[in-house]
């Protein structure tokens, strides 16, 4: 396993070793003593959800107060550019945001620390992603950061225009979100 820090250090791109052959190939997603050996992360994962969007579908930026999630996320069929926001109040990279394509082919996986919020955009004909969270998911803890807030000014390169849930249209400005402190 490879693990590369991102701009925003406690971000981790996650790159399994892939076997391949003619046959087709195999990698192990996950193995916890190897994750906690190369990232310092133990983390125990409650819950798994399988996502699957068409194009354009945007999704997001989610994240949970009072029960925060740590997600570690990857696509297995299609293509995605994945946002991860900076939601820590005394945080240097407090509202910055990266970004990144996974994919079936790449075979990367996104290690979302807790306190940060996550988004997606498919960007192929359809995507099916996986995220693995460190808690389970309560819609009374759970807030969206509004995806196209002036202030991130996230370049999602979007083909046509966003689909998007009404309750993301509805997301919070950062400015007057409520963060980790």
């Amino acid at each position: 396993m490879k693990v590369t820090p991102t701009a925003i250090p406690e971000v981790l791109i996650v790159e399994p070793k892939v076997y391949g052959d003619a046959r087709g190939f195999f990698y192990e997603s996950f193995n916890a003593r190897q994750f906690a050996e190369a990232t310092g992360q133990q983390v125990v994962f409650v819950q798994d959800d399988h996502v699957r969007s068409a194009r354009d579908v945007l999704r997001g930026l989610h994240y949970q107060v009072g029960l925060p999630q740590a997600k570690l996320v990857r696509t297995i069929v299609g293509s995605v550019f994945a946002v991860v926001l900076d939601l820590r109040a005394q945080s240097p990279f407090f509202g910055r945001w990266v970004s990144m394509t996974l994919s079936a082919e790449n075979c990367r996986q996104l290690w979302v620390p807790a306190g940060f919020a996550y988004g997606s955009l498919v960007t192929s004909e359809f995507a099916e992603s996986l995220v693995k969270s460190s808690d389970y998911w309560t819609p009374q803890s759970e807030r969206t950061i509004l995806w196209n807030d002036p202030a991130l000014a996230i370049e999602w390169p979007l083909r046509g225009a966003a689909m998007v849930s009404a309750r993301d249209n509805q997301g919070t400005a950062l400015a007057a979100a409520e963060v980790f402190r």
